[in-house]
């Protein structure tokens, strides 16, 4: 399978290294514009193009990932399917539901698949937290908490990612992990409230904390961008009638009512190194080569479904950012 990847930053490399180790993908060519870009594709050895209908008019692709800032994700998606091509996008898939619906709409009318990379639900972790859940090991669960916290990033170029027209800010950078999370396990909550703050010279808020009511229980969640130079932190934990989920930087740990302690093993058997200064890890391999399957197959994605994307976009749009 022939992929193109638009954007070759950080993400776009992630990508690159992880096709790298799935049978039958590779890498044909990339999209990019500037002197890093042409840089990084002549040191990966694969041809590079301003634009996708260039590329795709020289190169024969079968399956589209876009690695770029979010406020390009439609209009590039959309280019992907008049071409008639499969395509993977970069969370957030979009800003508002009318735009993430058109996306789905125009992946539809081509007879081609959109795919959208929430990274997590590839994780060990997760996946065992919905076995758990689906499976009543602990009881129903009563109460949930999730946590996404970090220093305000550095990363972005341009300032885009402190433009709320072009990237959502902190609830669709950061919070849309946890609340994705959220939504695979619990479903769609019935409410949703929300508290922020943020420093006067700020023009956006740094930290958020969500409350989604279920039936019988809660879900909080608090995210943050802050002005104070702390460690990146991603945990939660899950409260059931008769015991405890915790994940955390010690790994993944059930507390039974009944004294029963158990380590679960959520170790990657395969890690692949990222190329940028994020960890060597099996998350982003798993994700691609689920994708590249059901490119191959012609079929949707059961793992990350059109309703539960729809769902979080839905959340996100309604919170004042």
């Amino acid at each position: 399978m022939n992929i193109a990847i638009i954007g070759v930053g950080g993400m776009g490399t992630v990508h690159y290294h992880n096709y790298r180790h799935i049978p039958g993908a590779q890498v044909a060519a990339v999209v990019g514009r500037t002197d890093a870009d042409r840089a990084r594709a002549a040191e990966w050895g694969v041809p590079i193009f301003d634009t996708l209908t260039a590329l795709c008019a020289a190169v024969p692709i079968d399956l589209v990932d876009i690695c770029t800032p979010t406020f390009l994700h439609k209009e590039l998606a959309l280019e992907g399917f008049a071409l008639g091509k499969h395509v993977i996008t970069e969370k957030p898939i979009a800003l508002t539901v009318a735009d993430a619906q058109a996306m789905y709409a125009a992946a539809d009318e081509a007879g081609r698949h959109l795919y959208v990379a929430q990274l997590l639900q590839f994780s060990r972790e997760v996946q065992t937290l919905k076995q758990i859940t689906r499976d009543g090991v602990y009881g129903k669960p009563l109460d949930a908490c999730f946590e996404r916290l970090s220093a305000c990033p550095q990363w972005a170029q341009g300032g885009w990612l402190f433009d709320r027209s072009r990237s959502g800010l902190l609830p669709f950078d950061l919070h849309i992990h946890d609340l994705d999370m959220i939504v695979s396990v619990f479903g769609k909550p019935e409410t949703v409230a929300y508290t922020s703050c943020g420093g006067a010279d700020k023009p956006y808020r740094e930290q958020y904390r969500f409350q989604y009511g279920y039936q019988g229980f809660h879900v909080n969640a608090e995210a943050g961008w802050f002005s104070a130079c702390i460690p990146f932190t991603a945990r939660w934990r899950v409260y059931y009638e008769r015991g405890m989920l915790i994940c955390d930087a010690e790994g993944l740990t059930g507390y039974h009512a009944d004294g029963t302690v158990t380590r679960y093993d959520v170790e990657d058997a395969v890690k692949i190194p990222t190329g940028i200064n994020v960890p060597p890890t099996g998350w982003f391999l798993r994700e691609l080569a689920h994708y590249v399957d059901c490119a191959q197959q012609g079929i949707a994605s059961d793992v990350v479904p059109r309703e539960q994307v729809l769902t979080v976009v839905g959340i996100l749009e309604g919170i004042e950012a």
